[in-house]
């Protein structure tokens, strides 16, 4: 059974309002309930608030020693398949069920959003979408391939687009049809007594690792596709005339690259950055087929 959030339990009081109820009942930040509810609720564990400020500088420091080891190393060194093992064993055993849950809803919007963008350009190209359906799937190397498939499909779409002469424009029949929710559940994420470590303590953690066990053009490359929010969310936005929307992207400017260093936080911007285009993405759908879009947000179980 999934847990419910310590903040949407409890009676709010007006003398010590929760931070945390303020910002799930918030309706600026287009999510649904059940992801705005894991979300806060794996950002108010006591995992993020006490142990993350002593992994941060540490998992900081390891990559500035990592970069400095690697001066030494063969270019092409590299265990992928190793990492990605490694990598979900250690979701299965250690993160806690929202941040699990967060992670594989990734790939799934991630390849929708791709799909949405490459069928409703004017020169239309293909995806190769990534739907893990539990963690052992992540095993295929499909960290790394997310990384491959968004820098590929900025090529490939740009490459149509400049072969048939056009330039991305407003599409004039917008096609939503694969714009869905996955079909995963947080209830069977693994909840053992060990799954404890929030989504950014785990991606703090798991960044030296993704360094040291990657070349350094696969690792660079995977810090700097955070910069192609904007990128993407620029795609939607001009398919959909709606640049009122690029508020919820920010990432920095995908033409200045930036240090490895904030690479841990930047991914979890560009979780999140995913969550609301996604929403927004199946808001329209609902108004486009006439049904009212569900709500932002409905009222909490107070006690």
């Amino acid at each position: 059974m999934s847990r419910t959030p310590e903040f949407l339990t409890q009676a709010h009081d007006e003398r010590d309002p929760s931070p945390w109820l303020a910002l799930y009942l918030d309706q600026s930040t287009p999510l649904p309930d059940d992801v705005k509810s894991a979300w806060l609720a794996d950002s108010s564990s006591a995992s993020r608030q006490y142990l993350l400020p002593f992994l941060r500088p540490i998992a900081r420091l390891t990559i500035i020693l990592i970069q400095i080891v690697k001066v030494f190393v063969p270019r092409n060194w590299s265990h992928s398949m190793l990492l990605h093992r490694f990598l979900a064993w250690g979701l299965k055993r250690f993160v806690s069920p929202e941040a699990n849950w967060l992670i594989l809803r990734h790939f799934h919007l991630g390849s929708q959003v791709l799909s949405f963008i490459g069928r409703n350009s004017p020169a239309p190209v293909g995806t190769s979408p990534l739907e893990p359906a539990d963690i052992d799937a992540l095993k295929d190397e499909m960290f790394l391939k997310h990384d491959l498939n968004l820098f590929n499909f900025v090529i490939r779409l740009n490459t149509a687009l400049r072969d048939k002469g056009v330039a991305l424009c407003t599409a004039e029949q917008v096609d939503f049809s694969m714009i869905q929710s996955p079909a995963l559940r947080l209830e069977d994420m693994p909840q053992g007594k060990l799954n404890f470590l929030d989504l950014q303590s785990a991606i703090e953690l798991f960044t030296p690792l993704y360094q040291l066990m990657l070349t350094d053009n696969d690792f660079w490359r995977a810090a700097n596709s955070l910069q192609l929010d904007e990128t993407i969310g620029i795609y939607a936005a001009t398919i959909l005339n709606a640049p009122e929307h690029l508020i919820l992207v920010n990432n920095k400017h995908p033409l200045v690259p930036l240090s490895t260093l904030r690479a841990g936080h930047r991914l979890v911007i560009h979780g999140l950055s995913t969550e609301m285009l996604h929403s927004l993405l199946q808001r329209m759908r609902a108004a486009q087929e006439g049904g009212a879009p569900e709500p932002l947000r409905r009222d909490p179980p107070l006690a």
